[in-house]
């Protein structure tokens, strides 16, 4: 088949970058022809607000010189509009509540707009993807014709070895956003027991608090951007990986991946995560919005030493499920439908 991919980003640490590349390499480790359009190879204006405005529509007359696709994906509404222009079948994928991230992020009035995109967008689409069975009913009772399709990642490919900096070691990985729960991370510093080093590795709009703080506290390291070979034997070495997510689509790529690593987790149950994370079972769950939570469940897990290993153990045992060998099949099996 021939793809065409449509994504914000298909690079980085975050989570639409990350499904789009190990995405792309399964289909075309199964001979499939696939090209992207991306915020990488087309021009957007690098200020918030105005990254994903100036993609949409870069990306659009982008689109017009682009012919003789099987598919087009598009990832996120932000992408439909170039995907309304190709002569293919088209499918559009979810991630998460779009409109509602736009709001939290720049507004009511642009969470409006957004909301009129995503509504054309179901509408261009042929078949829609979505990464939870939540999102799966609601979208399902809206009368979408919806798949779902949980998030994955590539394990084959994780590297080895770890990375332990300090005695006692806790990370947080992926975009400094308010969305991904940072503000609340931040939150915690002034109770985190000295001894304890908060590793933060990733970018985004709220960087410079992160900066900020890391200047008043011996025991915080930014991190900024990070291959992702660093970043897995980081999370490897860490006592714990944090991920305070006020909202999320599908199952966090970095929550799977500390499940590979048998990286004890404290999060929340939100979006996909609530699909797979048992508390107390497989993973310590705190409520969104919550510091207080999290710096208790910091400050148990590390006396509770035999529970953190139990929680990781767990947690291992259950990972494999989400290979992409194993989803990105539902992919294929989903354009096979749509071209028969």
């Amino acid at each position: 088949m021939r793809i065409l991919i449509i994504s914000p980003t298909q690079s980085g640490i975050g989570g639409i970058a990350q499904h789009v590349e190990g995405f792309a390499n399964f289909l075309k480790n199964n001979n499939n022809d696939v090209d992207i359009i991306s915020s990488e190879n087309t021009f957007t204006i690098p200020i918030k607000g105005l990254k994903n405005p100036s993609f949409m529509l870069s990306s659009f007359f982008k689109s017009k010189f682009q012919d003789d696709y099987d598919i087009v994906h598009a990832q996120n509404p932000i992408s439909a509009l170039a995907m309304k222009n190709i002569k293919a079948k088209k499918v559009l994928s979810l991630q998460g509540d779009f409109s509602q991230q736009i709001s939290l992020l720049h507004g009511n009035t642009m969470g409006k707009i957004s909301s009129k995109l995503e509504k054309n967008a179901l509408l261009w689409a042929d078949a829609i993807t979505v990464p939870s069975k939540e999102m799966y009913d609601v979208f399902t009772k809206k009368g979408h014709k919806v798949f779902h399709v949980p998030n994955a990642i590539n394990f084959s490919i994780l590297p080895n070895g770890e990375e332990r900096r300090y005695e006692k070691q806790i990370i947080f990985a992926g975009r400094l956003s308010e969305e991904k729960g940072i503000l609340d991370l931040l939150q915690i510093i002034p109770r985190l027991s000295e001894n304890i080093h908060l590793i933060i590795a990733g970018s985004g709009p709220e960087e410079q608090k992160v900066k900020d703080i890391e200047k008043k506290y011996d025991n915080v390291h930014f991190l900024g951007y990070i291959p992702k070979n660093q970043l897995i034997k980081l999370i490897r070495g860490s006592d714990l990986l944090i991920q305070p997510s006020i909202m999320e689509g599908g199952i966090s790529s970095t929550f799977l991946e500390s499940m590979y690593c048998k990286t004890p987790i404290i999060a929340t149950s939100v979006g996909g995560n609530k699909e797979i994370i048992l508390h107390m079972e497989n993973a310590y769950v705190v409520k969104p919005n919550s510091p207080n939570d999290i710096i208790q469940a910091i400050d148990f897990l590390f006396a509770n030493p035999e529970k953190s290993q139990m929680l990781s153990e767990n947690a291992f045992k259950i990972v494999s499920n989400y290979d992409w060998e194993h989803i990105g099949q539902k992919y294929t099996d989903i354009y096979q439908s749509l071209l028969s």
